[in-house]
């Protein structure tokens, strides 16, 4: 046999191939599968999984953040199922639930997750940034009148006019300090700089006032106790106040939160981070 011959017989093979591919009835396909075939050219893959196919949208997957207990609840009740866990983390701060964790029986995804990030509200912050912190009398006496709303007793009316009192006395010599039997500071100041210098007079001060916060947005308020510090030196009388554990009252309405959260769905709140 010639190579001419040979060429001639191998086209002839493939002519006949071809026909007898195209004279194959077509067959239906399955939507959701995917298939790979044999043909003249090579192999032909034909992937029915998409969701154009079957109909079906893509697994949900992705981490929502909300900010509060209800929003937690809402996004939760709508995409948890039984199999669902749930997290808190007391040094982060957060609640994590993985919405499409493992079940007993079959490995899932844990790939669609619920992240409630707590975020502190501004007077929160603001109070803590001064927290042990010392003022001038006009600095520390314009922060209690921004802050009169958290301020609960004294009153913000009296607290205000123990403010007021601080603005009117910017012109003195502070010379000291005493505790008084109602639990007050009494500083002792004279005159400068006015037609009454040389003027004794004293202020009297609550040793400690009580304050309202709510540290988180959207969580419960709670009572903290800020006690008065003070320091007379060259630069005149210099005041502030020192917060009462702060800290505890911070995991005390994360603590709540938590709490809120477990008792509005059925899965137990597991004390960690997942995998």
């Amino acid at each position: 046999m010639t190579y001419t011959e040979l060429s001639s017989t191998n086209g002839e093979a493939q002519t006949i191939a071809d026909v007898a591919i195209r004279t194959v009835p077509p067959a239906e396909l399955e939507p959701g599968k995917y298939y790979a075939f044999h043909t003249a050219s090579g192999v032909q893959q034909v992937d029915l999984t998409g969701p154009e196919h079957t109909g079906t949208p893509p697994r949900k997957a992705g981490t929502t953040t909300v900010r509060d207990a209800a929003g937690f609840h809402a996004y939760f009740t709508k995409h948890a199922d039984a199999d669902s866990e749930v997290y808190a983390d007391a040094d982060r701060l957060t609640v994590t639930a993985v919405l499409d964790a493992h079940t007993t029986t079959d490995a899932r995804w844990s790939g669609h997750r619920l992240h409630l990030a707590l975020r502190e509200t501004e007077t929160w912050k603001q109070w803590t940034a001064r927290d042990g912190k010392l003022m001038d009398q006009e600095t520390f006496a314009e922060f209690l009148e921004d802050h009169l709303p958290e301020l609960l007793e004294p009153s913000a009316a009296d607290m205000l006019e123990i403010a007021q009192s601080f603005q009117a006395t910017s012109k003195v010599e502070f010379q000291s300090a005493q505790r008084l039997t109602s639990g007050q500071r009494q500083f002792q100041y004279v005159e400068t700089g006015t037609t009454k210098a040389g003027q004794k007079g004293q202020l009297a001060v609550p040793e400690s006032f009580t304050i309202g916060l709510v540290p988180f947005d959207g969580s419960e308020g709670y009572k903290l106790t800020a006690r008065l510090r003070y320091r007379i030196g060259a630069s005149g009388l210099q005041l502030g106040y020192k917060l009462d554990r702060p800290d505890e009252i911070r995991r005390t309405a994360f603590g709540d939160v938590v709490k809120a959260i477990g008792e509005q769905i059925d899965q137990p709140v597991m004390n960690g981070t997942p995998a």
